[in-house]
């Protein structure tokens, strides 16, 4: 579900793409939504590209390309990542929740303690409990496992302190990824990836809190997001 703010931004670059053939510039963006910084333009492009709406392209100008467009707009759904929410199950403090949610379910994996959506913490290194997870967030290939998270960096993703995000193990990334990142062998931290000349750079989704950039070899990407489970 999207914001007021959300949906009136994915509907103006809609608009602007079909009458120009390209989006609006962040300027546009802002003045047309009456926002007085471009940083709220980022976190409103940032949320509707995490819930599968939009696609940003590396190195292009105003590379923003539509995906789907919700019903409300007369769009029909249409391949894109989105995290899944689950509100039912068992969460990791083995809290009871609703019944109704064990169709569709693949199994337990690993939930392999906590990582830090803000100020990194001590890096994954044992397996603490297991969380049930559905079917849909698991692809065919590749091993998963799950982490809390703590912190509110990653917030404008949809991502909130005490969620459990579900992670497939990967050494590989591409620009935008939200992955879980190991810094130094020492640190593990939730952001998104981005390779800026030889570099890393690790984005939170929270204006609050700066990019951090560092050299390559003193990243690894140890897997990408691809669910998220939240309890209540």
């Amino acid at each position: 579900m999207l914001t007021k703010k959300q949906l009136d931004l994915l509907e103006f670059i809609h608009k602007r793409v079909q009458r120009d053939g390209v989006p609006p510039s962040f300027d546009e963006m802002k003045a047309a939504l009456d926002l007085r910084s471009k940083s709220g333009i980022h976190r409103l492009i940032t949320a509707l590209e995490e819930r599968g709406f939009i696609r940003r392209l590396a190195h292009r100008a105003r590379a923003i390309e539509i995906v789907r467009l919700p019903e409300s707009l007369g769009g029909e759904p249409t391949a894109g990542f989105t995290p899944r929410v689950v509100e039912g199950g068992k969460s990791p403090a083995g809290r009871a929740m609703p019944a109704g949610r064990a169709e569709g379910r693949a199994g337990d994996v690993p939930l392999m303690g906590r990582i830090a959506a803000g100020v990194p913490i001590d890096a994954i290194s044992h397996v603490e409990n297991h969380v049930a997870v559905p079917s849909q967030m698991l692809s065919a290939s590749g091993e998963h496992y799950a982490l809390e998270v703590r912190g509110d960096s990653m917030i404008d993703a949809g991502i909130n302190d005490g969620d459990v995000v579900v992670i497939r193990e990967t050494a590989a990334a591409n620009d935008g990824d939200i992955v879980v990142a190991l810094i130094e062998d020492q640190e593990a931290t939730l952001k998104r990836f981005y390779r800026r000349n030889g570099s890393i750079a690790l984005e939170a989704a929270n204006p609050a809190y700066e990019t951090r950039v560092l050299p390559e070899h003193k990243v690894k990407v140890q897997g990408k997001l691809v669910g998220l489970i939240r309890t209540y």
